[in-house]
C-alpha cells in the first residue's frame, strides 16, 4: 500500500498556498474556457489523469463543446481554435516542456502581441499553477476516477 499523502493531509498551508493561486485565476480578466484549455492542454502534457478527468468535465459545464476538448492535443491542425487560443497554446506548450528548449522568442512575442501585457501575465500565472497541480497530483498519486 502506498505511503504517499494528498497535498492538504502532507501540508495544509502548501495546499493554502496552491489555492491562493486558484483564487488569483478566479479574480483574473482570463476567460474561463482559456483557463481550462490551458488545464486541459498542460495534463495532457503532463500525463496527469485526474486533473484530465476533472479539467474536461469543467470544461463541459462551461459550455466547451466535445470536439474542441477531444482536438485540443492538435490544435495546430484544427481550424475552430480562435488566434487567442493558438498563442495561449503555443505557449503553454512552451512552458510546460521547458528543457527542451526553453520559450523561443516567437512563441512569448507572439503571445504578447496577440494578448497584451496583463493578460499574458495571467495566461503564465494559470500555466505555471496547472503545471504545478500536475506535479502535486502525479507525485501524490491522485487517479481519475
Amino acid at each position: 500500500m502506498s505511503k504517499r499523502k494528498t497535498l492538504p493531509e502532507a501540508d495544509p498551508k502548501a495546499y493554502r498556498t496552491m489555492q491562493a493561486f486558484e483564487k488569483y485565476l478566479a479574480e483574473s480578466s482570463l476567460d474561463k474556457i482559456h483557463v481550462e484549455l490551458i488545464k486541459i492542454r498542460v495534463s495532457q502534457i503532463n500525463g496527469c489523469a485526474f486533473c484530465l478527468n476533472m479539467h474536461t468535465a469543467d470544461a463541459r459545464k462551461l459550455g466547451e463543446t466535445e470536439q474542441r476538448i477531444y482536438l485540443l492535443d492538435a490544435w495546430r491542425e484544427a481550424t475552430f481554435y480562435s488566434k487567442e487560443e493558438r498563442a495561449i497554446l503555443a505557449l503553454a506548450e512552451e512552458m510546460t516542456v521547458l528543457s527542451k528548449h526553453g520559450i523561443a522568442d516567437a512563441v512569448y512575442d507572439h503571445a504578447l502581441e496577440v494578448l497584451g501585457q496583463q493578460y499574458l501575465t495571467e495566461v503564465i500565472m494559470a500555466i505555471v499553477t496547472m503545471n504545478s497541480w500536475n506535479r502535486i497530483g502525479i507525485v501524490t498519486g491522485l487517479h481519475a476516477e
